[in-house]
């Protein structure tokens, strides 16, 4: 371990030993839960951006994150940081036997065939030991964490469920499903005034929501990157509209009249600039 990392453990280590931070030595591994993804979207947003120094800066965090996590468990005995390592490179020896083993792999495809033949063999040895402690049945959707964005795990999921044959034949097949959800939701719609309707809409809403998802993923586009660039997209406009917003007005008192006559402004402008729309 180098000097660097050796001292950042040690700094962590004396923030939560007795006399060290009171807020440090108050964090659990659950409260510490929002940190984490935080750090790790900061982590994707300087990626994006293609900010080295944003990206080193961010990392540094998210690894401030993790070493947390481990002192916690070490103090409770349950794993340590050297133990984490270890079981990471024990898992990128396995599922890379092409480059540590007699297997060969001559292109990326082979090689995310392998890993997967090795995850779920992995997944088989987990079962034996699940059945023979009396525990829960493993399922071939297991390994999608719950604390994933909810479009990125409605896919992830979804592509579980696929590779085992559970899926539409064809995107088509999909824009059906997707206008009876539709369906389903104006029927709700409809009927919200009455008790227990809203839970029913969010209900309906969450299914139109998967369907899309669905449509997205049998297309082969990926939909967090897609609604990324929408917002992204809207986001942009919406701050052109405000920078066009008359000398001397407001641009919350506008009228919905008005505003939208801004939206089509930005869109004309980036029309004419090339941008897509």
């Amino acid at each position: 371990m180098s000097q660097a990392v050796q001292r950042l453990r040690e700094i962590i280590a004396r923030l939560r030993a007795p006399g060290g931070c009171p807020w440090d030595r108050e964090q659990t591994a659950d409260s510490l839960r929002p940190s984490l993804l935080e750090e790790a979207y900061e982590v994707v947003d300087a990626i994006e951006r293609s900010h080295a120094a944003d990206l080193e800066e961010e990392l540094g965090d998210l690894m401030i994150n993790i070493m947390m996590q481990a002192q916690i468990a070490s103090e409770q005995e349950a794993f340590t940081l050297d133990t984490i390592a270890a079981t990471a490179s024990e898992k990128l020896v396995r599922r890379h036997p092409h480059v540590f083993g007699d297997a060969t792999a001559v292109s990326s495809g082979q090689v995310l065939e392998r890993w997967e033949e090795i995850k779920r063999a992995e997944m088989a040895s987990k079962t034996k030991v699940t059945e023979a402690t009396d525990s829960p049945t493993l399922s071939l959707l297991d390994g999608v964490a719950r604390a994933f964005p909810a479009l990125v795990r409605a896919q992830k999921i979804q592509k579980k469920a696929a590779k085992a044959g559970f899926d539409w034949e064809c995107p088509e097949d999909v824009l059906d499903k997707i206008r009876e959800e539709l369906g389903e939701v104006e029927e709700e719609m409809a009927l919200r005034d009455k008790a227990g309707h809203m839970e029913r809409l969010a209900g309906e809403i969450g299914d139109l929501l998967f369907a899309v998802v669905n449509l997205s993923r049998s297309l082969g586009i990926d939909a967090e990157s897609s609604l990324q660039g929408a917002t992204g997209k809207f986001s942009r406009r919406f701050r052109s509209m405000e920078r066009a917003t008359p000398v001397g007005s407001n641009f919350a008192s506008l009228t919905f009249s008005e505003m939208n006559a801004l939206w089509e402004m930005s869109k004309q402008a980036e029309k004419t600039k090339g941008i897509p729309s």
